[in-house]
């Protein structure tokens, strides 16, 4: 029967499945290909052991905040990144993820602060748009205008 719909030629997505992970430094490098792959709960099942036994390692807490971040679990994600931007106040993706974190829960006035100074920091465009848009949104919502935030 061909039909068209052959689907034994179609390429399988090439997402790596947690199992053991014996050092850090594996869980952090199978986590972070995860995370790439758009696959943050499979990192999340690598990083959370991980991260329970290297609880000072700030590149496995952030790749954990980079996966609950993309799962929308955005108060763990805040939880992460607060204590990373305490530890390092120079980490500017932190700092613009915290920023966005607090933006995506509509906790404009929280964001804007860490928003502009990761922009400051970085001169990245799309840092600069961060700021813009929580700037507009809140002018709209009326918590401040536009002349208040310059």
């Amino acid at each position: 029967m061909d039909d068209g719909d052959d689907f034994s030629e179609l390429p399988t997505p090439a997402v790596l499945f947690p199992g053991p992970v014996g050092h850090p430094s594996e869980a952090f490098q199978r986590a972070w290909e995860l995370l790439e792959q758009r696959a943050p709960r499979e990192a999340l099942a690598v990083l959370e052991p991980a991260v329970e036994a290297e609880p000072q390692a700030r590149s496995l807490r952030s790749l954990r905040a980079w996966a609950y971040f993309m799962r929308v679990q955005l108060t763990r994600a805040e939880a992460d990144l607060r204590v990373i931007v305490e530890e390092d106040p120079s980490d500017v993706w932190a700092r613009h993820t915290l920023g966005r974190a607090l933006e995506r829960q509509s906790r404009f006035d929280e964001a804007l602060p860490h928003l502009r100074l990761a922009a400051a920091m970085s001169g990245d465009p799309e840092h600069e748009a961060a700021v813009l848009r929580v700037e507009r949104r809140l002018a709209e919502t009326g918590q401040t205008s536009f002349d208040d935030l310059t």
